[in-house]
């Protein structure tokens, strides 16, 4: 990777999540595999000691130690096993008092709260990059946040008040398969009408230059097609005709080395890069949420990880929700988790990748 980092390194800067949700849990279990490292949580030390007894419930040995700093240079230094804690200024008291598994407006808005803290910290260099642990859409609506999730929030938190939001597209990677897409939540039908030319363009230039910032020197980026068999010539249907292959031939224009479109039930194979078959593609770009999501979903939905393209700073997250049918429980699975620290260092020039 291209990206090294300074010396001393940055932190990564992990968010909380909700408090009522399995993010703090899964943070803990992260911590004790070694997968934090150096990073800091920002979050309430409270609520992470209350995961810390849930974890050692459930997994025995020692009790994890969350120590809080009043700064993140400070919490960066702490040694030992103790977990690394910045509570922002402005986060909420007693948030250890709120249930498991309930969406609560206090939780919504301490999980803004924290997300708000990274991205100023990470502005003002004092981060290297963000994993956010689950947030839950309907607690963010109950505290006010008048935002639908992570990408939307920290879209507006990267620009100044009233700037024009970055256009951001949403990949799904492990170490396999790198997959972008053009369309994400809305119905087949919608997702279908919303394609056209500049739209794929966008999400084509967003993708080769995130690529180049995350040490790709040249980027190959394949187009998967909307109908069977690409459209098979117009057979099938006609929007690799009007709408796809226009957005390649612009897309190839701008210098980028993009290709397609290819049957969209082969070129996912294609792209894949295991022991003994390199990939021929460093990313897929999908048309619909389904067809992108659904083969490296099939790879492991334990080893998916949600990157944020298009933002000024690197934005990784697990492939899941806030669970609240299995908050508190100490049943929670890390291994999303432990996989989107593993991609940010790679995209932050912290740990070589491919």
């Amino acid at each position: 990777m291209s990206l090294a980092s300074a010396t001393p390194a940055r932190p990564l800067l992990v968010t909380m999540g909700d408090a009522c949700g399995i993010g703090p849990e899964i943070i803990l279990k992260a911590h004790l595999q070694g997968a934090l490292g150096d990073a800091v949580v920002i979050g309430c030390k409270s609520v992470m000691a209350r995961a810390a007894q849930v974890v050692k419930h459930a997994l025995g040995g020692d009790l994890v130690p969350c120590e809080s700093w009043p700064s993140l240079a400070q919490a960066q230094a702490v040694g030992g096993s103790a977990l690394r804690v910045w509570e922002p200024p402005t986060l909420a008291a007693n948030l250890a008092d709120l249930p498991w598994g309930q969406v609560r407006a206090e939780a919504g808005a301490a999980a803004a709260c924290c997300i708000e803290a990274a991205v100023a910290a990470v502005r003002a260099g004092e981060g290297a990059g963000i994993v956010t642990a689950p947030i839950h859409k309907e607690a963010l609506s109950a505290a006010g946040v008048n935002f639908p999730g992570h990408t939307e929030m920290l879209q507006a938190l990267c620009v100044p008040p009233g700037a024009p939001l970055p256009p951001v597209r949403m990949m799904l990677a492990n170490d396999e398969l790198r997959v972008v897409l053009v369309t994400i939540h809305v119905s087949l039908r919608r997702a279908i009408e919303m394609l056209d030319v500049a739209g794929i363009v966008e999400t084509l230039r967003i993708t080769h230059e995130a690529a180049l910032r995350f040490g790709i020197a040249a980027p190959r980026i394949a187009v998967a097609g909307l109908n069977p068999h690409a459209g098979e010539g117009g057979l099938f249907g006609d929007e690799e005709i009007h709408i796809i292959s226009p957005a390649i031939a612009q897309a190839r224009a701008m210098g980028m080395n993009v290709t397609g479109p290819f049957a969209p039930d082969t070129v996912f194979m294609r792209a894949r890069h295991a022991p003994g078959h390199p990939g021929e593609f460093d990313f897929v770009l999908a048309m619909t949420h389904d067809h992108g999501l659904i083969p490296v979903k099939y790879l492991g939905v334990e080893q998916g990880v949600n990157v944020t393209l298009g933002l000024p700073l690197v934005r990784t997250s697990p492939d899941h929700g806030t669970a609240f049918d299995i908050a508190g429980r100490g049943v929670a699975d890390a291994s999303s988790l432990v996989a989107a620290m593993q991609m940010a260092r790679r995209l932050t020039g912290q740990a070589p990748g491919h």
